[in-house]
């Protein structure tokens, strides 16, 4: 089983409707599916998350892994039901996805990959790009470590944590033998 106790890291925001067409888009220079028939794994699959928006100097190149929180306003991961956004952010080293509001979809395909998600109403005009973030999982309390700000939000619960803790849906099911 994974900690999920607390996460820190470095804001990466993003505004209201942040579609999955946005997150990863297929006309990228090399798309998801390209990358995946060469073999290409990893912090690669990640290199052209949001490319539709920033070109070549998207989130990747302004990734530290392991240091990496999107801060996102409403419905972030709307449209198509693709589960490679989800995965593709991941590849890129972000380690949490704090928004106003998820689509649902979207942020099933983050706790199915392991990719922990904490809503939390207003957290867009309290956090710019660039603070330090310090994330509690557990109780959804997240802190503004560059303007001693707090916020609290609402963090997976019951079956969804249990499948975050085991680090994604695959991890769950292989260690507990089925989905109860």
């Amino acid at each position: 089983m994974h900690s999920l106790s607390v996460v820190n890291g470095r804001a990466h925001k993003y505004g209201d409707d942040i579609s999955t067409d946005d997150i990863s888009p297929d006309d990228a220079p090399a798309n998801y599916y390209s990358l995946l028939m060469r073999g290409v794994t990893g912090e690669e699959l990640g290199r052209y998350v949001f490319y539709w928006k920033e070109g070549d100097t998207g989130l990747i190149k302004r990734c530290k892994q392991g240091q990496n929180i999107i801060v996102a306003g409403k419905h972030f991961g709307t449209g198509s039901s693709r589960e490679r956004s989800a995965r593709e952010l991941k590849a890129a080293g972000v380690r949490v996805i704090c928004a106003e509001f998820f689509a649902r979809i979207f942020y099933r395909n983050c706790v199915n990959i392991g990719l922990p998600v904490v809503q939390c109403k207003d957290i867009t005009p309290k956090v710019s790009e660039g603070d330090e973030l310090s994330v509690n999982l557990e109780t959804g309390e997240i802190q503004n470590l560059t303007t001693s700000g707090v916020l609290k939000g609402v963090p997976p619960a019951g079956r969804a944590m249990d499948i975050l803790r085991h680090g994604g849906l695959i991890p769950y099911i292989k260690q507990r033998g089925k989905l109860e």
